[in-house]
């Protein structure tokens, strides 16, 4: 039901951008599962393959967009157990989210880390719902 109110019609963030970070906690949470069930829904809600392989290294990608930037910044920085978002992080989300739309995604990336670690943490494996899945299943922002 959570996940319900936030992944809504009326939300203030798009399908795709609401996915695409789903994509991107569940690959820093290393699980396969969430990244295989939500990488299924970016296509299906139109996001491209190509972006979807690029996500790992989107700030260097010319593939997504400011706005797109500054939420999967945001969502590494509430992710990553050693980041905090920072005040430059705000203020680039400001830039392209309104008070309330930033309040939804902290509320999304929460519960997004909420389910993939959960599912990380059982080994909750993938279903083959996402051919591609497998390529995005691991975190190489360092690689």
């Amino acid at each position: 039901m959570l996940y319900g109110a936030l992944d809504r019609h009326a939300s203030p963030i798009e399908p795709a951008l609401r996915t695409l970070i789903t994509v991107r906690v569940s690959q820093i949470n290393w699980c396969r599962f969430c990244v295989d069930v939500n990488a299924a829904t970016a296509l299906k809600r139109g996001v491209a393959e190509e972006k979807l392989l690029a996500i790992a290294a989107f700030a260097d990608s010319t593939l997504f967009s400011a706005r797109e930037k500054a939420a999967l910044a945001y969502a590494g920085a509430m992710t990553y157990t050693d980041r905090h978002p920072s005040a430059q992080e705000f203020a680039k989300l400001h830039e392209h989210f309104s008070d309330d739309a930033i309040i939804e995604l902290t509320a999304l990336i929460a519960f997004q880390n909420l389910s993939s670690k959960f599912n990380a943490a059982l080994e909750v494996p993938p279903q083959g719902f996402c051919a591609i899945a497998p390529a995005l299943a691991r975190d190489d922002e360092t690689a």
